[in-house]
């Protein structure tokens, strides 16, 4: 019997403060896909097979999502910890520089493993990153204050409260919004909400209290061997969302162009085989 090399692989990997699960499925250079929001190993489903032929594609669940089991439930996460979490994730699979496609929150983790840990990535692809630091201090504050009262909802009525303010905040209409064919049902399972929600109630604060940003990002593209970073942004987002005014500050920062993918905010999900194609051409494959 022969073993079909673009099988995926599940593991777990010991951390300080936690227990990570991840898959790794094809062959090729590797490619690690961080989401956003409630997204695991599990949400790219429609996407990694569209990759598998090309790159050894890494997903994983970030600490305390899912199957990445918190030691002290409690306790807080930061975005260093995420970062050092990728860094140690990626010295599991490979010993060369890896090529990261980061959504969301998965680019401003993106943008800190490039900062924290050179030599890590060799290009990070950078979409729509949750990133208020990188913008001027009036938007930085506007940000900051939309994610702060999405916490609030969150805590007075629950994810019923919580969903309209994340959609006008990202400029998204779940029940409207267009989609390529054939995609998996991702229903709204317990698992999913338990993730939404320590995605708003944990996480925004390690987005809101973190000081990295542009000076950090500029000392690491500064560095001999600095990673590419390739900032994105979706081809239907409107421009006066806050994740598109990130994706363009970081491009005004590095003096580069935006990159624009497929969809909105949410586009690797709801155009995986579109975004598919785009990322192979950015990556030179």
């Amino acid at each position: 019997m022969t073993t079909d090399p673009t099988a995926a692989a599940v593991r777990t990997l010991a951390a300080p403060g936690a227990t990570l699960h991840y898959r790794v499925q094809g062959r090729g250079p590797v490619l690690l896909l961080a989401q956003s929001g409630e997204g695991d190993a599990d949400r790219t489903v429609d996407l990694v097979p569209h990759l598998a032929d090309t790159f050894t594609v890494v997903t994983y669940d970030r600490r305390g999502l899912s199957r990445s089991v918190l030691d002290d439930p409690a306790a807080p996460v930061t975005m260093a910890d995420h970062a050092d979490d990728v860094a140690r994730l990626l010295a599991e699979v490979t010993d060369e520089p890896a090529l990261m496609a980061g959504f969301s929150m998965g680019a401003a983790i993106g943008l800190q493993v490039a900062a924290r840990h050179p030599g890590a990535l060799d290009t990070l692809i950078a979409h729509e990153p949750v990133a208020p630091n990188l913008l001027p201090a009036g938007e930085r504050a506007e940000h900051t204050a939309e994610l702060l009262h999405i916490q609030k909802a969150h805590a007075e009525g629950g994810m019923a409260a919580v969903f309209p303010a994340i959609a006008r905040h990202l400029g998204i209409d779940p029940a409207h919004d267009p989609t390529e064919n054939g995609l998996t049902p991702q229903p709204m399972t317990p698992r999913r909400l338990a993730n939404f929600g320590f995605f708003i109630a944990t996480e925004f604060t390690a987005v809101t209290t973190d000081g990295f940003g542009p000076a950090e990002i500029a000392r690491a593209a500064a560095t001999a061997g600095a990673t590419r970073i390739v900032p994105a942004t979706g081809a239907t987002t409107r421009p006066t969302v806050h994740t598109y005014r990130c994706a363009l500050a970081l491009a005004e920062l590095l003096g580069t162009e935006l990159v624009v993918l497929p969809g909105g905010h949410n586009g690797n999900t709801a155009f995986p085989r579109a975004t598919v194609r785009t990322l192979k051409a950015v990556l030179g494959h």
